[in-house]
């Protein structure tokens, strides 16, 4: 686990810092599509991610799901951490992009390290400041953005997540992360592809003329 952590977090941690997360800490593998917190949960550990990519929904009124935001590599939930800080049950559910691993730290050190280590706590703050603004930019996505710009800027993100153009997604997955109909995705998948922005496949969407 030290020699993950050195190469994932070593630009960030010191190395004690890094002796004490091997200490208390679990390493956890996940697979794609895994749920590893549910809403309701009793957040007890905080995680840091070695590998792969998390997505983070939000419960809405009418009992869907919104996608608010990814996690990748290097990064943590800060919904999580919050949970964990204020002793309140998940308001998100974290379901696995991809396969990965990440490294589940007890509540109980990471509020004693805010106080111990000046790089966990500049860690803890800008993992706020970054998951802060990931949030109103899905705000603005919602407030200000067509759905067919939502979809575009989706398969864009999913695209950097992979680091592929090829999206394996169904459309129906699609429209569960945006809270919106299959039917409604499947035109406006359509449509993009007869502007020439994706390409159509079987079982992918590939994305053709847009940057990511």
């Amino acid at each position: 686990m030290k020699e993950l952590l050195q190469q994932t977090y070593g630009h960030i941690f010191e190395e004690k810092l890094i002796d004490d997360i091997v200490r208390v800490s679990l390493l956890k593998d996940f697979k794609e599509d895994d749920v590893l917190i549910d809403f309701g949960d009793n957040i007890k550990k905080m995680p840091l991610l070695i590998s792969g990519a998390i997505k983070i929904l939000r419960e809405d009124f009418d009992e869907g799901e919104l996608l608010l935001y990814f996690i990748e590599k290097g990064d943590t939930c800060a919904m999580t951490m919050a949970c964990c800080l204020g002793n309140v049950k998940s308001e998100i559910r974290a379901v696995a992009e991809t396969n990965g691993q990440v490294i589940m730290i007890p509540v109980e050190n990471m509020e004693e390290w805010l106080g111990k280590y000046k790089s966990w706590r500049n860690y803890v703050f800008n993992s706020y400041n970054n998951r802060l603004k990931e949030m109103l930019s899905a705000i603005d996505n919602l407030a200000f953005m067509n759905m067919d710009e939502r979809l575009l800027n989706y398969l864009v993100e999913k695209a950097k997540i992979n680091n592929t153009r090829e999206i394996n997604a169904t459309h129906q997955e699609i429209a569960y992360d945006l809270h919106t109909s299959r039917v409604v995705i499947s035109r406006l998948l359509k449509a993009a592809e007869n502007e020439g922005k994706i390409k159509l496949h079987r079982a992918t969407i590939e994305l053709i003329n847009t940057k990511y």
